[in-house]
């Protein structure tokens, strides 16, 4: 457990002061479960939903306090997903962490000295905001490989299409949903039926609801780009089966006037002429020749190819 006092800066703190300071507190869902005793949130620790119970985002208020979870598309670098649940009131804040990505951002406040104003609020505020921060980069990321796929299908690579364009997807659409679940927390926040913010911060609470509102428009455009690819990807395949169409269209087209001859002297009637005539087999030759030859002239000339 580490806890912080939200002065100008953040400073690290042995234990938890009694009297009242606007404090931060980083748990883990194990310390969550026993229930530690800290002074001010004796009755509503248990509020905090532990970051293993993370399944979205979303903020709920209780008498006295703001508790919810935050879920985001990101991992860690071993893999384990960016969650945390939080608790809020007044003068303090507690935030449930089980990945360490929380205590990674809390650092790096208390590195460049950002300053959160002697408040709960505003260091949620710039906690959230750094969180945030790194995602206009991945939207980027995900729009490069994007692009690199249409190439490839421009470039007829339709062999591995499948399994690369449903993790876009997949990728695009948990995006969307994460700025659209923050977008209703950020909204709920600022509703703050207790007073909970000075005006000054909820003014800020909303130009967050207006930040996520945009990355939101932005991952559905990335979601609309991954349909069109789609349908790019299904009108090359088109193209390709309609190519083969029409080479085995011409190939019939030659060859059926050459079957009409073969069925025609393969009758083998008495009176035929053309089967004891000396020039007959020679003569068949020809005409065959002559009629492959006419039928790709014509298509040449219909612009068949």
């Amino acid at each position: 457990m580490k806890i912080y006092r939200i002065g100008q800066t953040l400073t690290s703190l042995e234990n938890m002061p009694e009297g009242g300071e606007n404090t931060l507190v980083l748990l883990t869902s194990e310390e969550l479960d026993k229930c530690p005793s800290l002074p001010g949130l004796d009755g509503i620790l248990h509020h905090t939903p532990p970051a293993r119970d993370a399944r979205g985002c979303k903020g709920e208020w209780r008498r006295g306090c703001l508790c919810g979870t935050v879920t985001t598309p990101r991992h860690t670098r071993t893999g384990d997903p960016i969650a945390f649940g939080y608790l809020l009131t007044r003068t303090q804040i507690v935030l449930c962490d089980d990945s360490g990505a929380v205590h990674t951002l809390v650092q790096r406040l208390v590195r460049e000295k950002r300053n959160v104003q002697s408040s709960a609020g505003r260091f949620f505020y710039e906690f959230l905001t750094l969180l945030m921060a790194k995602d206009p980069r991945h939207l980027e990321s995900l729009e490069d490989r994007l692009v690199e796929l249409e190439e490839a299908v421009m470039e007829g690579g339709l062999e591995h299409f499948n399994r690369p364009m449903n993790e876009l997807r997949k990728e695009a659409l948990g995006w969307m949903r994460y700025y659209g679940q923050l977008n209703n927390m950020f909204r709920a926040l600022s509703e703050d039926p207790d007073g909970l913010f000075p005006p000054g911060e909820a003014r800020l609470l909303r130009l967050l609801e207006q930040r996520t509102g945009r990355l939101r428009e932005e991952a559905q455009l990335l979601r609309e780009y991954c349909l069109q690819v789609r349908e790019l990807f299904q009108a090359e395949i088109d193209i390709r089966q309609n190519r083969i169409m029409k080479i085995l269209t011409i190939v019939t087209t030659i060859f059926l006037p050459l079957s009409l001859v073969a069925g025609w002297y393969g009758m083998n009637f008495v009176g035929m002429p053309e089967l004891g005539w000396k020039y007959g087999y020679p003569a068949v030759i020809v005409v065959s020749v002559l009629v492959v030859l006419i039928s790709l002239w014509i298509m040449k000339k219909k612009k068949f190819w």
